[in-house]
């Protein structure tokens, strides 16, 4: 039997092509579950909707009014929502110094205060005492919000107070039926890092940071998204390393990304 037979799932964050929250809707739907996409580009959903045969409906995460939009709009196309991932995110990359207020606002609004209102806006859907029937909610943080890499701070501060974040939830609403985890990626090769990827030399230098041997991909976050999502979970308030054991390791330096796409400029 499909291990989310029955199940309904909102995934948030799905509206680029072949990006992390598509592969986790694809996923999802061969377990069973019923799917609402979501992102702030439309084309991109519909064709994915289309493609599919999932529900979609647009959101802006930075605006209260249209996550509480979201979540009405979800619970009336499914009849209830079970399942409520936030898979959004800006890869911002800026050396300490450089990050500029404007940067900040933008990325805590996307990677703090949206999601904060979005589990609120689920919350009011999902728990037992706002009439709902408990469920899963799922947040894809980063291992970078427990390790280092350059360049990288305002990305890495978001993630980890959003880690603390689900930690809230999972103390003050285990009793109303809720569970609340977060992922964490390493390196995985989505739109989001495309530009990275073009650029010879930059991924090759990752790999030695990972005992298993490579880089992350989306079908490996699904995979674990299943199991947090299924009734087969008895684990809250826990951030899942799915990254191949990085933390063992840690990314790479400066000095050795240089080294990796200078060796690697001549390929």
């Amino acid at each position: 039997m499909p291990r989310l037979q029955g199940k309904r799932a909102l995934i948030l964050g799905a509206s680029s092509t072949g990006n992390m929250g598509q592969v986790m809707a694809r996923r999802f739907m061969e377990e069973g579950a019923s799917v609402l996409v979501s992102g702030r580009k439309e084309e991109p959903l519909r064709q994915f909707a289309q493609e599919t045969g999932c529900d979609y409906a647009t959101c802006d995460l930075t605006q209260e009014d249209s996550v509480n939009a979201l979540a009405d709009t979800a619970a009336e196309a499914m009849g209830g929502i079970d399942i409520a991932i936030n898979a959004t995110g800006w890869g911002l990359l800026t050396p300490f110094l450089d990050n500029t207020r404007q940067q900040l606002e933008d990325m805590a609004a996307l990677q703090f205060t949206g999601p904060f209102q979005f589990y609120q806006a689920m919350l009011r859907k999902m728990a037992k005492s706002h009439g709902g029937s408990g469920g899963s909610i799922i947040q894809i943080s980063s291992a970078t919000a427990s390790i280092m890499l350059w360049d990288h701070s305002a990305y890495m501060g978001t993630k980890a107070a959003t880690d603390q974040v689900i930690r809230c939830i999972a103390n003050e609403f285990g009793h109303d039926g809720i569970r609340a985890n977060s992922i964490a990626p390493g390196l995985t090769e989505t739109p989001m890092t495309s530009g990275a990827a073009e650029v010879p030399g930059i991924y090759e230098a990752f790999v030695p940071g990972y005992p298993l041997g490579r880089y992350g991909t989306s079908e490996d976050i699904a995979a674990a998204a299943v199991f947090l999502a299924s009734d087969e979970c008895f684990m809250t308030g826990e951030v899942l390393q799915v990254n191949g054991g990085l933390r063992l390791r840690g990314n790479p330096s400066k000095a050795d990304i240089a080294a990796s796409i200078k060796r690697h400029a001549g390929d």
